[in-house]
C-alpha cells in the first residue's frame, strides 16, 4: 500500500488505518526530518524480527532505535540520566539526533536482546509522530539508507515503494526525504559524546 500524507497537516484517516496495519503486526516505511526509516510496533516480536531481515540485520545485535511522540515516552525506555541532559535533549528534541541512553529494563524483554542501551529519536516530522501517538506507544526503527552509498531510493517515496513494495504493508510518500542521517549521540557516561556526525549539530544547544 502507498499512502501520500502532508506534513502539515496528516489526514487522521489514514493515520488511523496505518495504526491499525501497525497493531497488526505490520512494518511501514515513512518520513522523518533525516532519511526515510522503516519500523514497526515495538510491542509485536514477529514484525521486529521482518524488520531486521528486511534490513539484513541480526535481531539479537541490531543497533534498533525508538521513535518516541515526546519526551514524556522516553522515560520508560532510559534509566534516569542528569539534569544537564534533559535540558539539552529537551531544547534539542524534536529533531535530527539518536540519543543513546542507557537501557531500562522494558527495553530487553521488547527487543530480545541483551543491550544495555537505546537509541531513542524524536523527530521533527508531524507524520510519523502522529502515528506514534496514535498508537500510543513507541515504533522500532532503522532507516533504509544504506550507509556505504547514498543512492536515490532513499529520498525519492515513488522509487522506495518500487524497492521494497513486496517486503513491507505501507510505504507513507511524505515527499522527498533527505540523504543526510541523524547525528548519533552517546549519553550513557552522564555527558554528550557524538558517534555520528549527521544532519543534526548539537552544539546549538549546549
Amino acid at each position: 500500500m502507498f499512502i501520500k500524507l502532508y506534513e502539515e497537516n496528516p489526514r487522521p484517516d489514514f493515520i488511523g488505518q496505518i495504526v491499525e496495519v501497525l497493531r497488526d503486526g505490520g512494518v511501514i516505511i515513512y518520513p522523518t526530518d533525516t532519511v526515510y526509516g522503516i519500523g514497526c510496533d515495538i510491542t509485536n516480536p514477529r514484525a521486529i524480527e521482518r524488520v531486521c531481515q528486511i534490513r539484513g540485520l541480526k535481531p539479537k545485535k541490531a543497533n534498533l532505535s525508538f521513535i518516541c511522540y515526546d519526551l514524556t515516552d522516553i522515560s520508560q525506555y532510559t534509566k534516569p540520566f542528569n539534569t544537564t541532559i534533559f535540558r539539552t535533549i529537551k531544547k534539542a528534541l524534536p529533531g535530527p539526533f539518536t540519543f543513546i541512553f542507557n537501557a531500562s529494563n522494558n527495553v530487553p524483554k521488547l527487543l530480545s536482546t541483551n543491550k544495555k542501551t537505546v537509541g531513542i529519536r524524536v523527530p521533527d516530522n508531524n507524520i510519523i509522530r502522529q502515528i506514534v501517538r496514535e498508537l500510543g506507544n513507541p515504533i522500532v526503527t532503522t532507516s533504509i539508507r544504506d550507509e556505504d552509498e547514498v543512492i536515490e531510493y532513499s529520498t525519492d517515496p515513488e522509487l522506495i515503494y518500487e524497492k521494497y513494495k513486496n517486503l513491507v504493508d505501507i510505504v507513507i510518500d511524505g515527499g522527498y526525504g533527505d540523504n543526510v542521517a541523524s547525528t548519533v549521540v552517546d549519553t550513557t557516561t552522564g555527558s554528550f559524546e557524538i558517534i555520528r556526525e549527521g544532519k543534526g549539530d548539537l552544539s546549538a544547544y549546549l
